[in-house]
């Protein structure tokens, strides 16, 4: 795809961002697309505000879009168009479709100096190890929650994905 391609998807997410952040007000400057074989098969827009749901971010909201639209949980061949670079979930999200690649336009940093949006606190917590984050884990009836996996284990029609 040419560059000029790109840049006209990516035009697009920051129209959606400004449609979420400055005139509906759903939620911060945020917004995403899919494309695949060059056609657009969904859009997102930042929704936290609006919903009351702070996952709900465009690039989510794009990706299960595409998923419904393709039936298919697996979003291979797509690319992600973002006004702004990923956060963890959103950048998770795209490893657990299999989307191959993302274009983005503003930087964290730049979320960070005009939005106040600073994921640096959830990357420093993912790379401590589990007994020193804030948000404790805690642990109990293993052998109950075990018993179900080694049933899924040995389902002979289970969905790999």
């Amino acid at each position: 795809m040419e560059s000029s391609a790109h840049e006209k998807f990516l035009r697009r997410a920051i129209e959606l961002s400004a449609r979420a952040g400055l005139e509906y007000c759903t939620g911060g400057v945020f917004g995403a697309l899919i494309v695949k074989d060059g056609k657009i098969v969904s859009e997102g827009m930042n929704r936290v505000i609006a919903s009351h749901d702070p996952t709900w971010h465009a690039e989510m909201e794009a990706i299960r879009s595409a998923c419904i639209t393709l039936q298919h949980f697996k979003l291979d061949g797509c690319i992600l168009y973002t006004s702004a670079e990923p956060c963890p979930m959103c950048l998770a999200a795209c490893y657990w479709a299999g989307i191959s690649r993302v274009y983005y336009a503003a930087s964290v940093e730049d979320a960070f100096e005009y939005g106040n949006f600073d994921d640096r606190p959830i990357y420093e917590q993912l790379a401590l190890p589990k007994e020193q984050r804030s948000i404790k884990l805690v642990q109990m009836l293993r052998d109950e929650a075990e018993f179900v996996w080694k049933k899924y284990q040995a389902k002979p029609d289970k969905l790999h994905y």
